[in-house]
C-alpha cells in the first residue's frame, strides 16, 4: 500500500505524528514528553493590543515538544518543521524559546534528523533521527557539565533574540534532594509560569552553592508572593530550611499572604504580635509573617516617617527578645527596595541580627542610588522578569498613564474659616501638590479625582485593571471609599441588597 502523499507534501503536524513522536518515544518515556496541546507547553499567553477601545491578543508561544528531567525541571525542547526547510531552519526561535524555558539543550528537525544545540558548550551539529540522546544521556551530560567552564561559554556566547544581544545564564544541576522535590499542586492552585518556575529554580541553585543573599527582580503584578511561596514550599519540604521569617512593611501586605498564596501552609503559619505573643509557644510553627515596624506609635503613620536610632532600636530588640539570632534559616524580604538595602534602616537591622539565614530580597524595582543600593547587599538579582517582559509575554496588559489634574493643584488658597476633613480649620497659606494628603486633607480635591478616574473608565472599560498611585496608606483608604461610593451600581449584592465579599 502506497503512502498518501509523498513527503514534500507533508505539513508539519504529519512529520511530528510519524517521524519526530516515534524517534522521540524511542528514547524518552512518554511521561516525560508534553506536546503543543499541553498547557505546559504554552508558555506565553500572547500580547494584548489595544485598537481604539477594543482589545485583542497575538498568539501565544508553544513549544512543539518539551523533554522534562521531572515536573518542575525541562531538559530539552524540539521545534519541529516540515521537509520543505533544512534541518536547523528555525534554530533562532528554538534559541529563544530555549531561553524563556531556561533549558541546557535544544533542537529542531524535520523527517530526516534532529540539530541540536547545546548550551553548555555553544556547539551545534546533526544527529540521525535514530540518535537522538536518551533521557539518561542527556541528564548525564548536563550533571558533568563544568561550572566553571560554563562561565566561560556564558561570557563568550551571545544570542539575538527580539533584536537585542542576549547573554543566556544556563542553568545547572543542583542539589538533586531539592531539584527533585516538586512545586506544590492542588485545589486553586495554578501551576508556575515559566518566569515564575525559572524564579524558583535559579534561587534553589544558588541555595544549594551556599550563597546567602539573593536578589529576584519581577515586575509589580507578576506574582512575586506565589513565587516566594513555591520557593517556601520546597525548601520545607526538601528539609532544606526548617524556619522560615517572611518580612513586609504593611499589615494588608501580610494578611493577604497568608490568606491567599500561602494558604497551603497555614497550619504551619503564625504571624508575629509581639505584643500578644507566647514566648513558650513561638517555636512551635515553621513560617512566621512579621511587619518591620512592630512598634504601636501613631507617630509613624506614613511610610516615610523618621525614626530615631532608639526607636529603631527598640523594634529590632523585639526579635533579640524573643528569637535567638540562628532562629532562622531563610528570611524572605518583600519589597526590599522599601528600605532593607539602607545600612541605618530596622529592615537591615532586623537583617544583620539574623545573618546566618539564608536572606532573599524581593523586589520590582532594585535600588541603585547614592545612598541605598539593594544590589550592593544582595548582590545582582538571580533573575529577572521585566515589566516589558510581562506585557510581550502577556501576563501583563499594556498600560495608559492618566494624569487627573484640578483645579487646586497649586497655589490654591483656603476660604476664610474653610475646614479640613477633621474640622480642623486650615492654615491660611499657598498650598501645592507636596501638601496634598500629608499637610493637608481636602475632600473636594478628593472627589474631584475619583470622578475623573470613573469618567475614564466608563467611557472606555470599567473592568480594566487600574492602579492609583496616593501618597499614603491613608489617602489611598479615603480614594477607595470615595471611588467606591461612585461606583455602586458595580458591587456584587445578594438577594437581600447586602454587599458580597
Amino acid at each position: 500500500m502506497s503512502d498518501i502523499f509523498d513527503i514534500n507534501e507533508m505539513t508539519e503536524e504529519d512529520i511530528k505524528l510519524q517521524y519526530i513522536t516515534p524517534a522521540l518515544l524511542s528514547k524518552w518515556d512518554i511521561k516525560k514528553i508534553t506536546m503543543e496541546t499541553s498547557p505546559l507547553n504554552k508558555f506565553t499567553d500572547g500580547k494584548v493590543r489595544i485598537k481604539g477601545n477594543i482589545p485583542s491578543r497575538d498568539k501565544g508561544k508553544r513549544c512543539d515538544y518539551v523533554l522534562w528531567y521531572n515536573k518542575g525541571t525541562p531538559l530539552a525542547i524540539v521545534e519541529a518543521k516540515d521537509n520543505n526547510h533544512s534541518t536547523s531552519y528555525g534554530m533562532q526561535q528554538a534559541i529563544s524559546y530555549g531561553i524563556m524555558m531556561n533549558v541546557p539543550f535544544v533542537y529542531t528537525s524535520n523527517e530526516s534528523s534532529f540539530f541540536e544545540h547545546d548550551f553548555t558548550t555553544g556547539i551545534e551539529k546533526e544527529l540521525p533521527l535514530s540518535g537522538f540522546p536518551t533521557a539518561e544521556e542527556l541528564y548525564n551530560r548536563w550533571k558533568n557539565v563544568d561550572a566553571q567552564k560554563i562561565v566561560e561559554v556564558e561570557n563568550r556566547t551571545q544570542y539575538s533574540i527580539d533584536g537585542n544581544t542576549k547573554t543566556y545564564d544556563v542553568p545547572l544541576l543542583y542539589d538533586e534532594k531539592l531539584l527533585n522535590t516538586p512545586f506544590y499542586s492542588g485545589a486553586g492552585c495554578y501551576p508556575p509560569r515559566y518566569y515564575q518556575r525559572n524564579a524558583v529554580n535559579r534561587t534553589l541553585e544558588e541555595i544549594a552553592n551556599h550563597q546567602d543573599r539573593i536578589l529576584i527582580a519581577m515586575a509589580t503584578g507578576t506574582g512575586k508572593t506565589y513565587t516566594a511561596f513555591q520557593l517556601v514550599w520546597r525548601l520545607l519540604e526538601s528539609g532544606a530550611k526548617k524556619k522560615v521569617l517572611y518580612l513586609a512593611d504593611r499589615n494588608n501586605l501580610v494578611d493577604q499572604s497568608i490568606q491567599q498564596d500561602f494558604k497551603p501552609l497555614e497550619k504551619v503559619i503564625h504571624k508575629i504580635n509581639f505584643q500578644k505573643e507566647d514566648k513558650s509557644k513561638l517555636s512551635a510553627y515553621q513560617v512566621y509573617f512579621a511587619l518591620y515596624q512592630q512598634l504601636d506609635s501613631s507617630k509613624h503613620k506614613s511610610e516615610d516617617a523618621e525614626e530615631t536610632e532608639e526607636e529603631i532600636e527598640l523594634e529590632v530588640s523585639k526579635y533579640k527578645e524573643f528569637f535567638d539570632s540562628d532562629f532562622f534559616d531563610l528570611i524572605i524580604v518583600d519589597e526590599c527596595h522599601r528600605g532593607s538595602a539602607k545600612a541605618d534602616s530596622r529592615w537591615r537591622k532586623i537583617l544583620d541580627y539574623f545573618n546566618s539565614a539564608t536572606q532573599i530580597g524581593m523586589t520590582a524595582t532594585p535600588k541603585e542610588t547614592k545612598y541605598v543600593s539593594n544590589i550592593d547587599y544582595f548582590g545582582e538579582p538571580v533573575y529577572s522578569y521585566s515589566l516589558k517582559q510581562g506585557i510581550e509575554d502577556g501576563f501583563l496588559a499594556p498600560f495608559k498613564v492618566i494624569n487627573v489634574h484640578t483645579n487646586i493643584d497649586d497655589g490654591w488658597r483656603p476660604k476664610k474659616g474653610q475646614k479640613d476633613i477633621y474640622g480642623k480649620e486650615i492654615e491660611d497659606r499657598e498650598y501645592g501638590l507636596s501638601d496634598y494628603d500629608y499637610n493637608i486633607i481636602v475632600q473636594d480635591r478628593i472627589d474631584e479625582v475619583a470622578a475623573e478616574i470613573t469618567k475614564y473608565l466608563k467611557e472606555t472599560d470599567r473592568m480594566s485593571k487600574t492602579i492609583v498611585f496616593c501618597p499614603t496608606e491613608d489617602a489611598a483608604e479615603r480614594m477607595r471609599v470615595t471611588l467606591n461610593n461612585l461606583n455602586t451600581d458595580m458591587i456584587l449584592r445578594d438577594a437581600n441588597g447586602n454587599v458580597k465579599e
